[in-house]
């Protein structure tokens, strides 16, 4: 499952990010978005896009292009 497929109000934990194309995988590890970090999925903008997360403290807006190429699973 990717971090765009998650539903709105859903925690999950990043298992791989881009990485097939490394200055994207670089970007989202400098957002903090690396394996074992655990996301939550706060809101999506009223056309679907972006995506509105947490990661800890830190609230971030990602496009779904990018949320794409973020593999997650859920967590209870």
């Amino acid at each position: 499952m990717t971090l765009a497929e998650v539903q709105a109000s859903a925690r999950c934990r990043v298992l791989a990010a881009a990485v097939d194309n490394l200055p994207l995988q670089s970007r989202l590890y400098a957002l903090g978005l690396y394996p074992g970090v655990e996301v939550d999925i706060l809101r999506f903008a009223p056309a679907g896009d972006p995506i509105q997360i947490r990661i800890g403290t830190t609230l971030l807006s990602i496009r779904k292009k990018e949320a794409r190429s973020v593999a997650v699973e859920e967590i209870q």
